[in-house]
């Protein structure tokens, strides 16, 4: 199984968060390969000086190069909460899956609707660097309860 992480994020050094995302990637290893993939261009930069509407069209067109295989799925707040065992359901019987984490601005509907399905871990605002690392251990969490391992008990 492959499971690809993609975020509009600049990328760059973080140490901050940089060892526990490579912590997850590791320990999830067993069950699935797991990539994450950080999008930023000078299109989106300009785009979200202009207009959220604008950046979230530059975030569109940045992503969805990126949704050619696999089931897709958009984290977006306004979408359904799913807890750990929803979760790990839709990663169950897939040989990829792509998760998108969107940018400032969040994703416009036509490319929610793009998606396979879009999912919310609740109504907070967590910084991007952050959701990816609560996205890598949900990854690692759900892997987890699909393989009957006893991490997530």
């Amino acid at each position: 199984m492959k499971i690809n992480v993609i975020i509009i994020d600049k990328k760059g050094k973080d140490n901050l968060y940089a060892g526990l995302i490579e912590h997850y990637k590791k320990i999830a290893k067993p069950f699935a390969k797991v990539e994450v993939i950080e999008v930023f261009d000078k299109e989106i930069a300009k785009a979200q000086d202009i207009s959220p509407e604008a950046a979230q069209k530059s975030y569109s067109k940045a992503l969805e190069k990126y949704m050619d295989s696999g089931i897709n799925i958009a984290l977006d707040p306004s979408s359904k909460e799913v807890d750990s065992h929803e979760f790990a359901n839709l990663l169950k019987d897939s040989v990829q899956v792509n998760l998108f984490i969107g940018g400032a601005y969040g994703f416009e509907r036509d490319f929610l609707t793009k998606c396979n399905n879009s999912i919310s871990f609740g109504k907070i605002t967590l910084s991007h660097k952050l959701v990816k690392v609560v996205l890598m251990e949900q990854i690692f969490r759900g892997l987890t309860i699909n393989n009957n391992h006893p991490y997530h008990k």
